[in-house]
């Protein structure tokens, strides 16, 4: 049986249309959290979120999720490819990861990023949120 231990959210937009932001080469953040797990041996995190992304059709962009709050590919556990669909219209992406080696700290930070072509646009919603719990008896 698994044991809870914190949950923390970040809401970018709740709404379709922002930020309206065009994605780039560069990673850009849209989400962070952070996550107490001080003294549980083998915490398990739980990552959750959703990204509305608007382009040309078959444009493409990357999520990734990182352990820390700046990018940095070594920190990377978790990356996932998407594609605009046939429509080319707004998509909606949603993504669940789990960091099965986080350490035990006072709070771990995760921060969600997104990158792609630039005709492709970040129009929300946007959100990222995390879970922290272990399977040992507190």
């Amino acid at each position: 049986m698994g044991v809870f231990l914190d949950m923390r959210s970040s809401m970018n937009s709740g709404t379709v249309g922002q930020p309206n932001v065009s994605l780039g080469p560069s990673p850009e953040a849209f989400g962070s959290i952070g996550l107490q797990t001080l003294g549980v041996p083998n915490p398990i995190i739980t990552l959750n979120g959703t990204v509305g992304v608007t382009g040309e059709v078959g444009d493409t962009f990357v999520v990734e999720l990182v352990r820390g709050s700046v990018y940095d590919p070594f920190f990377v556990i978790y990356r996932a490819e998407g594609t605009v669909g046939q429509n080319g219209g707004a998509e909606f992406h949603s993504f669940t990861a789990q960091d099965l080696s986080a350490p035990p700290a006072l709070e771990s930070v995760y921060t969600s990023f997104i990158s792609g072509v630039s005709t492709s646009v970040r129009t929300g919603p946007e959100m990222f949120y995390g879970i922290a719990s272990t399977n040992w008896f507190l």
